[in-house]
């Protein structure tokens, strides 16, 4: 079955009781059990929920995967993935990453005796250096918030396997439609569902997939224990979502291309971040692991002052100024104030992030407004 058949289908049982075509939204907090132990599957909605069973069923054959785990957001997502070490471990990360993931390592889990190396992998081989006997896990995000670096997930997955460590790549900016780690060899998939699966900006969700049964009893169990669990209106919402995901990720990686290439040419822009160009770090890398670029890029101007970033960030019409990305409407935003602002500002400017970058996620109106929003407000 191809994957645009897929997204429409995995998970998609018609209901039982009415031959509703949409799961329905299980709205209930326990279920009734005929004798003690004698039930139809169901206990309790922090262990398990029908909406968010289908959910999970289509999530993980969405990623080519067995098995997925959902959260309450794409940030408890992350934190289940950190439950699965102990004091001492150590973990090798990508150097350009979300903001909050930062932030999740750096002041919650570096406190519990878990020590982090942020380091660049534009080269794979890089990682090697830092590999000991403590190493349990590598991080990364292909293409990576806000830089648009690319990570050789193939490459790192051998590495990782070689050593018996975990690879998980945060998969948020491309999408399942995109970019398939599991396929490649990770051994973990993250999602900020709240993003681009869900696509219409009205939930907040993460989700996790994996192929490894043992693991996901890992992750089931710590979602359970820990209860960040997703509620059924979100993960229906999700799951409508998903439906919709391949014909939204086209019109955002056509829109995206043109805007990425009428910056590019824009003699007020200096650079444009987007993994699509040519000269693009690893752009070899991002031809061959994803369909196509996507919708997010970052720029900054050729007057390189903060004030003349936040001209153009406060003058957009459509637009808008916000976190979060993957929307069908265009989202602008400065990711040194916003997104990224949990991270230390030296740090921010030693992996590129300066203060006057700007941040898009392209959404899928007219282009051509688009680009006469933005050329209104780049002037």
């Amino acid at each position: 079955m191809k994957q645009e058949t897929l997204f429409i289908h995995a998970g998609a049982e018609p209901d039982i009781a009415t031959g509703a075509i949409m799961t329905p939204i299980y709205q209930t907090s326990t279920y009734v059990q005929e004798a003690p132990g004698v039930h139809k599957g169901y206990e309790y909605a922090r262990t398990q929920n029908p909406t968010r069973h289908a959910l999970q069923k289509a999530l993980a054959a969405a990623e080519f995967g067995k098995f997925a785990v959902c959260f309450s957001s794409g940030s408890a997502a992350a934190d289940a993935v950190m439950k699965l070490l102990n004091p001492g471990d150590e973990v090798i990360a990508a150097n350009d990453m979300y903001g909050g993931t930062y932030r999740l390592f750096t002041k919650i889990f570096e406190k519990y005796g878990i020590k982090f190396h942020f380091i660049n992998m534009l080269d794979a081989e890089e990682t090697k250096k830092y590999i000991n006997k403590n190493t349990k896990l590598i991080w990364t995000e292909t293409p990576t918030n806000p830089m648009m670096n690319i990570t050789d997930i193939k490459s790192v997955a051998k590495i990782a396997k070689e050593n018996k460590i975990l690879l998980c790549v945060d998969n948020t900016f491309a999408s399942p439609y995109l970019q398939n780690p599991l396929l490649l060899g990770a051994d973990i998939v993250l999602h900020s569902a709240t993003k681009y699966i869900g696509g219409h900006s009205d939930s907040v969700h993460g989700c996790l997939i994996v192929n490894d049964e043992d693991l996901n009893r890992q992750l089931l169990f710590i979602q359970n224990s820990c209860g960040a669990v997703p509620g059924p209106q979100d993960c229906f919402l999700i799951l409508r979502g998903l439906k919709t995901l391949h014909v939204r990720m086209q019109r955002h990686c056509e829109n995206g291309e043109k805007i990425a290439y009428w910056l590019k040419s824009n003699p007020k822009v200096d650079k444009v971040y987007w993994c699509g160009f040519a000269d693009h770090p690893n752009h070899s890398i991002a031809k061959d692991q994803m369909r196509a670029y996507g919708g997010m890029m970052s720029f900054t101007l050729k007057d390189n002052s903060v004030e003349a970033a936040k001209k153009v960030l406060s003058s957009t019409k459509l637009f808008s100024l916000a976190e979060s990305l993957g929307g069908v409407e265009s989202l602008i935003g400065h990711p040194a104030t916003m997104t990224h602002a949990s991270i230390p500002r030296e740090e921010r400017i030693k992996n590129g992030l300066v203060d006057s970058l700007i941040r898009l996620s392209v959404g899928i109106e007219d282009v051509d407004d688009l680009i006469a929003d933005l050329n209104n407000a780049i002037g």
